[in-house]
């Protein structure tokens, strides 16, 4: 039986996917991946990103400014950001890619905050899910949705933490991304997590083209690789793949507003 996907996190702006839009969406689709999000990480990337999802029905945008790249980020790309949101394009569906990060040298963890809170204020402003990075930041992230208490809360995106932590992001009503680290035997903590959550807590994405999947380590990664991802999550899972396909796009409709007709998303219930 064939499922719809949605891949809710996919840089689908970046090489090698730039230029060759309409054949890597063909691609993903014939995989069953009906409808990618896509996330900035600089202002730079902002009017493009809203373009491609003008441009083809299967894209939807992001606007963030990702933790990674705290250096290039200035005080008025926030405000290019609010001005963005304001105009509330009808793609637009999400504040992301944004978060904090511990991992990378010399991070400016305080500025990092500083934008982080700025974002989450306009998530809640404009009323709009994010999309959160966190690496080796799970516990100050908590920390700082709980202060935000965003309406519409988001989703912890390429999650690799403890149990406890995921629960930490389910009791404030988060998501967490599942992406091609499942696919990995050596990597048996975030297995064991994943196996464990609750269903209606999980969302499917990529990271294309970064996070490739076991078997394709040096390679770009790619949208219709979530179908991989997928049954990786199946094989780790109790319920039928029929369930898990359907309630996955179930949380996709609940948290971001997207839904699909196709007869694979019918309950199997």
């Amino acid at each position: 039986m064939s499922y719809s996907f949605t891949d809710t996190h996919c840089h689908f702006d970046f090489p090698p996917f730039c230029g060759d839009e309409q054949a890597s969406l063909q691609r993903a689709a014939e995989a069953g991946v009906q409808q990618i999000i896509v996330p900035t990480v600089t202002a730079a990337g902002f009017a493009p990103v809203l373009a491609l999802a003008q441009q083809y029905p299967a894209l939807f945008a992001a606007l963030g400014l990702h933790p990674l790249y705290v250096q290039q980020h200035q005080d008025h790309h926030l405000v290019e950001l609010s001005q963005a949101l304001a105009t509330q394009p009808t793609k637009l569906i999400a504040v992301g890619e944004i978060g904090l990060d511990l991992y990378m040298p010399d991070p400016c963890f305080a500025r990092q905050q500083t934008l982080l809170a700025a974002q989450l204020k306009l998530a809640k402003q404009y009323d709009l899910p994010v999309l959160l990075h966190s690496r080796r930041s799970h516990d100050q992230l908590s920390m700082l949705l709980r202060r935000a208490d965003l309406p519409r809360r988001g989703v912890v995106h390429g999650f690799a933490g403890s149990l406890a932590q995921a629960q930490t992001f389910l009791s404030l009503g988060y998501y967490i991304g599942v992406g091609g680290t499942i696919t990995y035997p050596r990597a048996q903590k975030t297995r064991r997590v994943i196996a464990q959550l609750p269903l209606a807590s999980l969302l499917l994405e990529t990271d294309a083209p970064d996070m490739p999947l076991a078997g394709y380590q040096g390679q770009a990664n790619r949208p219709e690789r979530l179908r991989e991802i997928f049954s990786a999550l199946c094989q780790l899972r109790d319920e039928p793949a029929a369930e898990i396909a359907w309630q996955l796009q179930q949380n996709v409709q609940v948290l971001f507003g997207l839904n699909k007709t196709s007869a694979s998303l019918v309950s199997p219930c």
